[in-house]
């Protein structure tokens, strides 16, 4: 396993692939086959780092928890029903790996805490005095976390705000409301 998570770290290219490879694939490593998980690994690594580190914002936990998310889809391969297709089971995983990483911090009750605007102005003239320019993924990177979390399901992944309330532990109003506030927070770092 340490093999196949040492390849996102070496750069390789994705895996090309179709849906009866991913079958073959999967079916090979739900038998223990770690040279074809590697292959659902390749084909899947580049959309899972990229939910990844748009929920953490930081890259240094989003690859922490990549590489969680991996292992812990390599050990759970056999819950996947199929119901759904791989890549969103791998999402899910994911999501619910970063969202851990979070609680496991015990980081949550400030997860979901409102940003005064004292601090969202102490935010922004900061980065006005370092004269940096910030595209959008960088200002979303600088939301506080809970708005963050909620604006990138929701607006980025499409998720729906029932279905955000229960990944991320909260009341569908936490959900609307933060993505509110993630929205006008854009919108006043963007216009700067």
């Amino acid at each position: 396993m340490e093999n196949v998570l040492a390849v996102h770290e070496q750069g390789s290219r994705p895996a090309t692939r179709d849906a009866d490879d991913e079958q073959r694939w999967l079916a090979r490593a739900r038998q223990g086959d770690v040279a074809a998980f590697e292959q659902l690994y390749r084909a899947h690594v580049g959309r899972i780092h990229a939910v990844c580190l748009r929920l953490a914002g930081d890259p240094g936990v989003a690859e922490e928890c990549v590489q969680e998310a991996f292992i812990t889809a390599w050990r759970k391969l056999d819950g996947f029903r199929g119901d759904s297709a791989f890549g969103s089971w791998l999402y899910r995983v994911a999501t619910n790996e970063v969202m851990g990483h979070f609680r496991r911090q015990g980081r949550r009750d400030r997860h979901l805490q409102p940003v005064s605007d004292h601090e969202w102005e102490s935010f922004t003239e900061s980065e006005a005095e370092a004269g940096t320019d910030m595209d959008l993924e960088a200002a979303i990177a600088q939301l506080p976390e809970g708005a963050r979390t909620v604006f990138v399901l929701h607006d980025v992944e499409g998720r729906q705000h029932d279905e955000i309330a229960e990944l991320v532990g909260i009341a569908v109003g936490t959900s609307k409301a933060q993505l509110h506030r993630a929205r006008r927070l854009l919108r006043e770092r963007l216009k700067a």
